[in-house]
């Protein structure tokens, strides 16, 4: 790891964050955007489990490897980075909030009343036969069988580590190493996040940069990095898995007896046991 005492720490940081920075442009503005639309064109399972797979490998293999490379470089500014934070006013009173117990019943009811409205939504969507609302432009990647929900759920929790130690922790740190401002740190990773999204469109941007905007305040927080993981993967898992499963009935298509992708619709009242 690079000594943050060291004269040419900011330098080798500000030139590997120029490369990021070209890699994350070449990889959102080309391969990712090209990817999807032709993955919304694919009609066979096969071809959607196979782009499943590639995205499942690419995802493990540039964001883990990605988030080893930062660490290695960076990873002596992640604890003064999160320090650093947790002294900020707001983030100070939430932590203050926290050793009281409010934070935590705070989290509670939110997460309950996420489950509440996503019942009601499934509720809704299956008695009304409309589509579940999507933040951005992802019904495509929804699962169609079974056999998709398999990689849908791996997906998941695939992002929910990998783009965490990225996002939340690697990047962050690389960027407070390089500029000495956790601003910069904090600000620049939550965009970086969400320029990922930008296939999802200008509404799967600004989504994605605000769930990782809650997922940076609960790190910071709790000061615990797996609490932000496993928030994600489930936030990833309720729509990739429950959603498809419980509005659509996906779980209940096989596959390999129906390898032609139909349009993903509310099934009849009188299909539902």
């Amino acid at each position: 790891m690079l000594d943050p005492d060291w004269a040419l720490t900011r330098p080798i940081l500000w030139i590997a964050l120029a490369a990021l920075v070209a890699l994350l442009v070449v990889r959102t503005v080309r391969k990712d955007r090209r990817e999807y639309q032709r993955f919304k064109r694919y009609r066979t399972t096969a071809k959607r489990q196979a782009m499943y797979r590639r995205w499942l490998l690419d995802s493990f293999l540039s964001f883990g490897g990605l988030s080893v490379v930062l660490l290695l470089l960076a990873g002596r500014f992640v604890a003064p980075l999160l320090l650093d934070v947790q002294a900020w006013e707001p983030v100070a009173w939430l932590r203050s909030v926290l050793t009281n117990g409010v934070f935590i019943g705070l989290v509670i009811g939110v997460v309950v009343g996420l489950v509440v409205l996503t019942v009601v939504g499934i509720r809704a969507a299956r008695k009304e036969g409309d589509e579940v609302m999507m933040v951005g432009d992802i019904s495509a990647m929804l699962p169609r069988n079974r056999q998709e929900l398999r990689l849908g759920a791996l997906l998941s929790v695939n992002a929910g580590v990998v783009e965490e130690l990225v996002f939340r922790l690697a990047l962050p740190a690389a960027l407070f190493g390089a500029s000495g401002s956790s601003i910069v740190a904090v600000v620049g990773s939550l965009l970086f996040f969400g320029a990922l999204h930008l296939y999802q469109g200008v509404a799967g941007i600004v989504g994605t940069t605000i769930v990782g905007g809650v997922m940076m305040l609960f790190y910071v927080v709790t000061g615990s990095i797996v609490v932000p993981i496993v928030l994600h993967a489930l936030f990833d898992l309720r729509s990739f898995v429950l959603l498809p499963s419980a509005v659509y009935r996906v779980h209940r298509i096989d596959g390999v007896e129906q390898p032609i992708i139909r349009k993903l619709a509310v099934p009849a009242p009188s299909s539902e046991a």
